[in-house]
């Protein structure tokens, strides 16, 4: 599978130079990467192919800095693995901002840039597998079960309660069960289908997942017990595989 690799400085110079880096890496390690090349924030933001999987980006550009073009990107929901490039390292420490994984510093090394750029394709990878595609109202969506905390129905109506909001659609919860089981998802009653990495507590037949306190139905509760005491030793993992 080939890789979509997004490059964005309005420095031809350095353009070139990446560009020299990232054919030395495929050279080394046998892959291939579909490369895209960009001269500014605007251009990026107009013309990114789908499905870019790792994005180098300039802080400091023309207009709409990469730092603005970043948040403009995840506001669009885009998940790439996002590098930063500066000269500055006091801006690239705000990428936690935008949830970049990584920055580099000009000049940039050969040795320093093969590090960064394979850690942050390895990171896009984990979180590719830890994701599953609902068909939601604007169209498909791509959840990572690293955010959601929990599924409720509601009346025949999905709610996807995430970290950072909710997504709601038409559905049946047991169809969602059977495709979260995987992830170590666990079902405490007819309503809920909980993530165990956001549980805070268990309190006889309550169950608080983040600062939501759901209630665990009596026949559910000794299999909801041995699942979450199974997750919490390794064997249900919370991914898949």
């Amino acid at each position: 599978m080939r890789r979509r690799i997004a490059v964005c400085d309005d420095e031809k110079i350095m353009l070139r130079q990446l560009s020299q880096y990232l054919t030395q890496i495929q050279d080394e390690t046998g892959e291939q990467y579909d490369l895209s090349y960009f001269a500014s924030s605007e251009e990026l933001l107009e013309h990114m192919p789908k499905d870019v999987q790792v994005i180098l980006l300039d802080i400091s550009m023309g207009r709409m800095t990469g730092m603005e073009c970043a948040r403009a990107l995840r506001a669009k929901g885009c998940e790439a693995a996002i590098i930063f490039i500066t000269n500055l390292v006091q801006y690239a420490l705000r990428g936690y901002e935008v949830d970049a994984v990584s920055f580099l510093l000009k000049p940039v090394s050969y040795y320093d840039f093969s590090l960064k750029f394979k850690k942050a394709l390895d990171i896009y990878l984990m979180n590719e597998e830890r994701s599953f595609t609902v068909n939601a109202p604007g169209g498909l969506c791509r959840i990572s079960t690293d955010k959601l905390m929990y599924v409720e129905i509601i009346k025949h109506r999905l709610h996807y309660h995430l970290i950072d909001g909710v997504i709601e659609m038409t559905g049946v919860l047991s169809n969602v069960e059977r495709e979260l089981g995987s992830y170590g998802f666990l079902r405490c009653n007819t309503c809920y289908l909980v993530n165990p990495k956001f549980i805070v507590r268990v309190k006889g037949s309550e169950v608080q997942v983040g600062d939501r306190t759901l209630q665990i139905s009596r026949p559910r509760r000794a299999a909801f017990m041995e699942g979450l005491t199974n997750w919490y030793a390794g064997a249900g993992g919370g991914s898949r595989g």
